[in-house]
């Protein structure tokens, strides 16, 4: 056995596992600073919450510290039954994830087998592809509408025999835009019962639109294909705990906890979820934090000439006035982190997160110094 010739590690992987492009997430903004030499750096990349965790939350997680050594509640109890009558509806319905992003992998584990094909539009969040391509699943890719976002006709007209779930975020990361009731209930009309529509709702929390659609009714009246995916790590500011969850038919929500591991949440998500769940003045505070951000950085990009696709979420995408890699590493040693979106097939766009008041300044002021560096 020692002289025997190791094989390559690669032999053992399948095609479909070779061929993905791991996510590249954003660099922490010590390591960054460490990187580059700059100091006091503000990171408005990865679309967290400006004014960090749900007070409440964080009063409960340090009371929870001394429980450490226990296993978490694998079901979830307590955080289920307070976001069940937060909701209107049943624990039964509910699926707890590490993060929402879980959810959105067990329900493809969980409903796709081989030859089943998943639809995604175009510029979507890059999860959806992650989720299929990594079970070796098929996908239909979809053109966006307006704006790079989801053009929900397309999606319909892509359906056909093969087809097991059909992925749609609204808000859209990383486009911000968004679909209306009125486009979503077509679209649905025409979803056969064997397919399930995936609803990303990760941002819903900042919408602030007439015409967004609320699916949890849909749900509640039996619409058996439909899951709404959520998440704490957006407004509640618990993005390092890791807590998202879906809502669905409790029949299919049974299947998926057969697929989910035992303790995928830990118990400091759970706590904190929960306690966070009762902080409403954070939670407005967040959102009138967002939607004034939203209007400066709108009417800033105006005034500077620079494209940019209105948003709904707690985000701006805008295209760089010349090259978006050499304005993203000027701005970098400036301090100033934003995301590159050449991941999304977006390589003349940039992604900014809403910050305090001061960030937003400085983003532009340092935005500004950098397009008259450049001759703008």
């Amino acid at each position: 056995m020692r002289n025997q010739k190791s094989p390559n590690p690669a032999a053992w992987v399948p095609d479909y596992i070779r061929n993905l492009v791991p996510y590249v997430p954003g660099k922490p903004i010590e390591e960054l600073e460490r990187e580059l030499g700059v100091k006091d750096s503000i990171k408005i990349a990865s679309n967290e919450n400006p004014l960090g965790p749900s007070p409440r939350a964080l009063a409960a997680i340090r009371k929870a510290l001394s429980h450490l050594h226990r296993y978490p509640d694998g079901n979830g109890t307590y955080l289920k039954e307070k976001l069940a009558k937060k909701l209107g509806i049943t624990p039964e319905m509910l699926i707890l994830g590490n993060g929402s992003n879980e959810v959105l992998e067990l329900l493809a584990a969980t409903f796709m087998m081989p030859g089943d094909e998943a639809i995604i539009s175009e510029h979507a969040f890059v999860v959806y592809s992650l989720a299929v391509d990594s079970r070796g699943y098929k996908k239909s890719v979809a053109a966006p509408a307006k704006n790079f976002g989801h053009d929900l006709a397309a999606m319909a007209k892509a359906i056909n025999d093969r087809t097991r779930m059909i992925f749609i975020a609204n808000p859209n990361n990383p486009t911000g835009t968004y679909v209306t009731r009125k486009e979503l209930m077509k679209f649905l009309d025409q979803v056969p019962a064997r397919v399930i529509v995936a609803m990303d709702e990760a941002y819903f929390e900042f919408v602030d639109k007439k015409d967004y659609p609320d699916t949890l009714p849909l749900i509640k009246r039996g619409s058996k294909n439909l899951v709404a995916v959520r998440t704490f790590s957006k407004i509640y500011g618990l993005a390092g705990l890791r807590i998202g969850y879906g809502i669905a038919d409790p029949e299919m929500v049974g299947y998926v906890n057969r697929v989910r591991q035992p303790f995928n949440t830990n118990s400091l998500a759970q706590v904190g979820a929960l306690a966070a769940l009762d902080d409403r003045k954070h939670l407005l505070r967040t959102r009138k934090n967002n939607c004034a951000g939203i209007k400066y950085l709108e009417r800033e990009f105006k005034r500077l000439k620079l494209e940019y696709i209105p948003s709904a979420a707690n985000f701006i995408l805008f295209r760089a006035p010349f090259d978006a890699g050499k304005l993203y590493q000027r701005m970098l040693l400036k301090g100033v982190i934003l995301r590159p979106m050449g991941g999304y097939q977006l390589p003349e766009w940039l992604r900014v997160t809403i910050g305090v008041p001061a960030e937003n300044k400085r983003l532009i002021k340092t935005l500004e110094e950098v397009v008259k560096e450049f001759g703008g």
